[in-house]
Formats: structure tokens, C-alpha cells, sequence
């Protein structure tokens, strides 16, 4: 039992470490291949060739369409990671010889997959993405529709309200009454004036 524990605490550790570097190589592999001639990849540029501050505008945009392969919650223009800063610089570099989003967008997509863009295409299996939301909201609705006309409200239970005069049955719990009435409206005894002979 000791073996298999010391086993599993020693092999735990090298598999993760095994995994980290695996996952390193696998971003400078991408890194290499966005550094392929735009040319070969999505072929010649589209657009116009942008410069001064509208290359500066545009650069955001397509920037902020470009998941951060590093911090993966944001995009290539708000990402402080130097893989984004790269990735920035390439869209610019694109742009300034004339390709347009679309281009620029598959360029990514070659080096880093799919998952590199922020909003997925729709086509596909992406359909899933962009239909299962609304799809289970509506879902939840119907079942919450259902369950509240199955489920017949009961009418509150009302409880026969007692005079201000009457006391309880029980002897002890009447005296009690009593001296609360007197304490907290100054009737002597505990009896209302209006019922006082």
C-alpha cells in the first residue's frame, strides 16, 4: 500500500510537469507557424494597406477579435502577455500590407485553431455554441410553465382572529394575558374599560 502511494505521489508530479512542457512547446510551435508567409496561408492581400492612425484603429479591432492563447480570457488587444503583444504586431504587419479581417482572422486560425477566435463562426458544430443558450433558456421556461400550472396554489390558511377581550381557556396562560394588558395599556386588572362594570 505504501509503494502505490509513494508511487502515485512521485508520478503525479513528473506527469503535470511532462504536460507544462508539452504545452509550451505546443505555443512556440504555433508561434513558428503565424510567422509563415501570409501568401501561402490565405493567399494575396484583399484589402487596402492601411497606415498611420487608421492601421492604429483597425489594428484594435481585428485585435479584439483574437483570443489571447495565454490568458485565454482576453483578447489580443487587452492582454499584457508577450505572445498577444506578438500576435498585435502581426495583425499590424498584416494590415499594413492589405489583408483584410477575414484574411488576418483564418491566419490565426491556422496557427492556433478554431479556439483563437473570440466570437466562433457560425458553422458547424459552433451552431451548438451560439443555439444551446437560448435553446435551454427556453427549455427552463417551458418546465417552469409546467410546473406552475400543475401545481395548484392552496389558499392561505386563515385563522380565526380572536377578540380583544377574549382570554385563553388555559387558567394559567389567561392570568398572563392579563397582567400583560395591564402592563402594557394600563388597564387595571387587565380589562378593557369599555368592558369594566
Amino acid at each position: 500500500m505504501t509503494r502505490i502511494f509513494l508511487a502515485i505521489v512521485l508520478v503525479l508530479p513528473l506527469a503535470a510537469a511532462a504536460q507544462q512542457l508539452a504545452s509550451q512547446t505546443g505555443f512556440e510551435a504555433a508561434e513558428a507557424a503565424a510567422q509563415e508567409d501570409p501568401r501561402e496561408v490565405v493567399g494575396a492581400p484583399r484589402g487596402q494597406a492601411l497606415s498611420g492612425p487608421a492601421l492604429d484603429v483597425r489594428t484594435e479591432e481585428v485585435g479584439a477579435l483574437l483570443r489571447c492563447p495565454v490568458c485565454q480570457g482576453l483578447s489580443v488587444a487587452d492582454s499584457p502577455a508577450t505572445m498577444a503583444t506578438n500576435m498585435k504586431a502581426r495583425v499590424r504587419e498584416l494590415l499594413a500590407k492589405g489583408y483584410d479581417e477575414e484574411q488576418i482572422l483564418a491566419y490565426f486560425e491556422r496557427s492556433y485553431g478554431e479556439f483563437v477566435r473570440l466570437e466562433p463562426p457560425r458553422r458547424g458544430i459552433n451552431w451548438l455554441v451560439w443555439l444551446a443558450p437560448p435553446m435551454a433558456l427556453l427549455g427552463g421556461l417551458v418546465l417552469v410553465r409546467r410546473t406552475l400550472r400543475r401545481a395548484p396554489i392552496p389558499a392561505p390558511a386563515v385563522e380565526a382572529v380572536a377578540a380583544r377581550d377574549t382570554l385563553p381557556a388555559d387558567p394559567v396562560l389567561a392570568k398572563n394575558v392579563l397582567r400583560v394588558r395591564e402592563l402594557a395599556y394600563g388597564w387595571p386588572g387587565g380589562i378593557p374599560p369599555a368592558d369594566r362594570p
